[in-house]
């Protein structure tokens, strides 16, 4: 008995409803030239770098934001250049095409 089972068991009125996986539409200006992602160790550590986005300064910087929330993770924002703790490109790489990013893997 899995689970829609125990539940149908327990509300027998409920209907559940078909919830409809829309892609995620960004409001950050979408280039035609691909983001580099790139792995890097600085002092040891590992760190993964986004570089070459040609809009606003700030949709880079929301977009940073948007990264280091979801990955629950460390990072600035430095030089026109996004700067994650850890090696997580292909978690990165799969967020961005999903917001219709092209993206482009470097190294490694």
């Amino acid at each position: 008995m899995d689970l829609q089972d125990q539940l149908k068991n327990l509300f027998p009125d409920h209907t559940p409803q078909k919830e409809e996986k829309a892609e995620e539409k960004s409001d950050i200006w979408l280039q035609d030239e691909p983001i580099i992602c790139k792995y890097e160790k600085r002092k040891g550590k590992p760190i993964t770098i986004l570089e070459g986005y040609n809009g606003a300064d700030s949709d880079f910087k929301k977009l940073a934001k948007e990264i280091k929330t979801k990955l629950s993770v460390g990072g600035s924002f430095k030089n026109g250049a996004i700067i994650i703790q850890g090696d997580y490109r292909d978690k990165i790489m799969d967020m961005l095409k999903n917001k219709g990013f092209n993206v482009k893997r470097v190294g490694g």
